[in-house]
């Protein structure tokens, strides 16, 4: 596949690197896609970001219960579930409860993987079936790493609609795999030659499935909104190392592609 065919989010040139710290980077990981090659660079990459994603995720949690221990940002929490028991019917509950499974073990990966099957077919490309997976794997790691660290409890049972869940409450995994899904996504639909009102919709419609798929776990009472604030911050985190080494990918592909095209 033609690198140039994933080079450009409109305008945007994702080869070009404006920032110094862009430039130091590619200067540092040339070597590594010269030597391997460029998508042996970028499964390393990923797979080097989703450890330090995991250790970071398990040392921020230690930050996270001095937050809640002092009463900062966790002041939200009960709050939050007050007024989403306040709004509460049996109808809306039912509707809710049938959209977070969408989010939850089963739903997700179904959907991930139907949208990865999409995109790859269409596209002609195997770029989808590296990155929502790599993305979905970092994820999972992210979510294992800060409910094993933290181990914080859910909102009461008594306050929550069911079916009951028993696992850690932080952070909430529902959260961060849907942004990070839906953000995967909508990058890879995104990069693709498509008109600037397509554009603004794809990522319109991830932002609304992410923040709706996480506030759903605040209105059932499965997580409190820290749980859900954090997961969202985690998961911008990780979208973001993913699409720098797609990028990196893309500029090294580039490079060798002007080199072979060089006159010898």
């Amino acid at each position: 596949m033609p690198a140039h065919q994933d080079q450009y989010v409109g305008p945007r040139d994702l080869t070009r690197w404006p920032s110094r710290m862009g430039r130091f980077l590619v200067r540092c990981v040339s070597p590594l896609a010269r030597w391997v090659g460029p998508h042996w660079a970028l499964l390393l990459l990923i797979a080097i970001g989703g450890g330090v994603a995991a250790l970071l995720t398990a040392a921020s949690a230690e930050v996270y219960e001095a937050v809640v221990e002092s009463d900062g940002v966790a002041a939200l929490d009960q709050p939050a579930l007050d007024l989403a028991v306040s709004l509460r019917a049996g109808w809306l509950d039912a509707f809710i409860t049938g959209y977070t499974n969408i989010g939850g073990p089963i739903g997700m990966p179904i959907l991930a993987l139907g949208i990865m099957v999409l995109l790859a077919v269409g596209r002609r490309s195997w770029t989808p079936v590296i990155l929502i997976p790599a993305a979905a794997f970092g994820s999972l790691l992210m979510t294992v790493a800060g409910k094993d660290a933290f181990g914080r409890l859910r909102p009461p049972m008594e306050l929550a609609v069911p079916p009951y869940e028993s696992s850690p409450s932080f952070p909430s995994g529902h959260s961060l795999n849907a942004l990070v899904i839906a953000g995967i996504v909508a990058y890879l639909v995104v990069l693709r030659p498509h008109r600037k009102r397509i554009r603004a919709l794809t990522v319109s419609l991830a932002v609304l499935f992410a923040v709706t798929m996480g506030l759903s776990r605040v209105f059932l009472g499965h997580h409190w909104l820290t749980d859900v604030l954090v997961a969202w911050t985690l998961g911008i985190a990780w979208l973001a190392v993913v699409i720098t080494a797609h990028r990196l990918l893309l500029t090294f592909r580039l490079y060798r592609s002007a080199d072979h095209d060089a006159p010898t």
